[in-house]
């Protein structure tokens, strides 16, 4: 997020340097920024092709379009490649704790792909990831409310 080192540990929106601020660059090349919910949500719709207006949005399908076609582990007997029919090719970098007991270690690499989004969640030490799963044709598409900004997740940037 490129957000101070204080802000890892701050609980309190009333720190303007630890507040998210929209579009967010972070680490993004200049004229970029991490996607918000919104931009998110208008990614799914699109490879969904529906219109609905929940945010954070959730989809059963929009995983597998989503997934490259190689790089997922299997799952169930099944390959955990998607199709890459967006050309999005999502790959399972898995998730990492960014601080505390475990951090700097990774966990489900191959398994799940998680990225940063630069909407705070209820609290504002934590915001709303995106993650997909490599559950084969079914690959869940979803939003998680529970990582910390200090968490390590993968990044997509766009374009401004």
């Amino acid at each position: 997020m490129a957000l101070p080192a204080k802000c890892n540990n701050t609980f309190s929106t009333s720190d303007e340097a630890c507040a998210i601020k929209t579009p967010h660059q972070g680490i993004c090349p200049d004229d970029w920024h991490i996607p918000s919910n919104a931009d998110w949500d208008k990614l799914y719709r699109s490879v969904d092709g529906t219109s609905g207006t929940e945010s954070p949005y959730h989809s059963t399908t929009a995983g597998k379009h989503l997934k490259a076609d190689n790089g997922w582990n299997d799952y169930n007997g099944q390959s955990g490649n998607g199709t890459d029919k967006s050309g999005f090719k999502a790959l399972p970098g898995g998730l990492g704790a960014g601080q505390g007991k475990y951090s700097g270690m990774f966990d489900k690499i191959g398994r799940v792909g998680n990225w940063w989004s630069s909407s705070e969640s209820y609290d504002s030490d934590m915001v709303w990831s995106r993650y997909i799963r490599n559950g084969g044709d079914d690959a869940m598409v979803d939003r998680g409310d529970d990582l910390k900004k200090s968490d390590l997740l993968s990044i997509r940037c766009v374009k401004n």
